[in-house]
């Protein structure tokens, strides 16, 4: 079966969000995979803000959660295994949902590839 985490993790997010509270994702920091900024790692996990003030190009998949965000003012492309993924609760009230133990398919994911950031600015075309 297909692991459930990441409708449950959709549908948190699109909850706390619609309640205009912050997003916090609870990670497992040293999942394999896991691509977080290692000097915010306590204990091998990472609470990471992924309100949309927060992170650029949120993409939440069956595969994991990536965005880019700033870290100590430096830019950072993060990407979470949705088996890393241990919890989406509410900065504000703490309410949301730690997720079950789930059995995840062994095979190694490919290299996460972020979607492209739109293009700024316009493009000309010649017409005769």
């Amino acid at each position: 079966m297909i692991p459930k985490r990441s409708y449950l993790l959709n549908a948190t997010y699109e909850w706390i969000a619609d309640n205009s509270m912050t997003p916090y994702l609870l990670v497992d920091a040293d999942f394999p995979g896991a691509v977080v900024p290692r000097e915010f790692v306590n204990d091998g996990q990472i609470v990471l803000n992924i309100s949309m003030n927060a992170v650029r190009h949120l993409h939440i998949d069956k595969q994991g959660v990536s965005f880019e965000a700033r870290f100590s003012g430096k830019p950072m492309q993060v990407y979470v295994p949705m088996a890393a993924a241990m919890a989406l609760y509410a900065k504000e009230d703490g309410d949301g949902l730690v997720f079950p133990p789930e059995e995840f398919d062994e095979t190694p994911a490919p290299e996460p590839t972020p979607p492209e950031p739109p293009k700024k600015g316009f493009t000309l075309k010649v017409v005769k």
